[in-house]
């Protein structure tokens, strides 16, 4: 079983024309759009799974860079979803202090 990750796709795009499109290459497992959480729209981009990885290297290679609809399609191997927080920023509150006991502030009165 290959994950297939599909981007640049048109807005209008349903899962049905997504299918279609890989069938030619072998059984499709499974397809899903990736919509907006509030607003139901599709966010551009898609994962296809398919039972057989051969074909789904065949899908890959025959799709990536493909002309569809004045949109030129990114298909590869989904990689894994890299976890939240880390490195990226957002997590942990900086401290200048680290290490130190933080010194007590007089009150701005």
């Amino acid at each position: 079983m290959k994950k297939i990750f599909v981007g640049n796709l048109s807005f209008n795009m349903t899962d049905a024309e997504l299918r279609s499109m890989f069938e030619p290459y072998g059984a499709v497992e499974s397809v899903l759009i990736v919509t907006d959480r509030n607003t139901g729209r599709s966010r551009g981009f898609a994962f296809v799974e398919m039972a057989d990885n051969g074909a789904a290297d065949q899908a890959i290679t025959a799709l990536n860079g493909k002309d569809l609809g004045g949109r030129t399609l990114t298909v590869n191997e989904a990689r894994p979803k890299m976890e939240r927080g880390g490195s990226r920023g957002g997590g942990g509150r900086r401290d200048d202090y680290r290490g130190h006991a933080r010194q007590p502030r007089e009150p701005r009165w």
